[in-house]
């Protein structure tokens, strides 16, 4: 029965070197998408900005005139 033990050993150890590896795989997709989602809210946060820059020169040159 030694065979068969190691055999299953050796299974169980294959198959939790999977997991890691697929836990490690959804950990790297998971980061990815947060960096981008951060990346998307700075520049959301950039044009909402440079429009209110825009929108109070704007006004500005209305109060001028």
């Amino acid at each position: 029965m030694g065979i068969l033990d190691d055999a299953k050993e050796t299974a169980g150890a294959a198959a939790e070197k999977v997991s890691r590896s697929v836990e490690d795989t959804v950990d790297r997709v998971k980061d990815k998408i947060d960096e981008v989602k951060a990346d998307a809210d700075v520049k959301k946060a950039e044009a909402e900005a440079e429009s209110v820059k825009k929108r109070n020169e704007v006004k500005e040159e209305l109060r001028d005139n």
